[in-house]
């Protein structure tokens, strides 16, 4: 015997999605472009377009290092007024 299926009732499927409010697809575009960029699913992307070795992955992850040292360094003589 099958289930008895509501074509009445929403079914929520996993992952993002925005609601189309009155016809306004751009406006649905933005927000879903928002919810993806604060996901992180863009910069996910683009660490997978190409292989990326070992050695690699960690001079990336020295540099960024090295980038967020030197911003906290430089806000924190600008809080200071150097």
């Amino acid at each position: 015997m099958k289930p008895y299926n509501n074509p009445n009732k929403k079914i929520q499927k996993p992952g993002i999605g925005v609601d189309v409010r009155n016809g306004n697809v751009e406006k649905a575009l933005r927000i879903l472009k928002k919810k993806l960029q604060e996901d992180g699913l863009f910069n996910d992307l683009r660490d997978r377009e190409f292989h990326m070795t070992k050695g690699e992955k960690e001079r990336r992850k020295r540099s960024a290092g090295k980038r967020r040292a030197f911003k906290a360094l430089e806000k924190r003589k600008q809080e200071q007024g150097f």
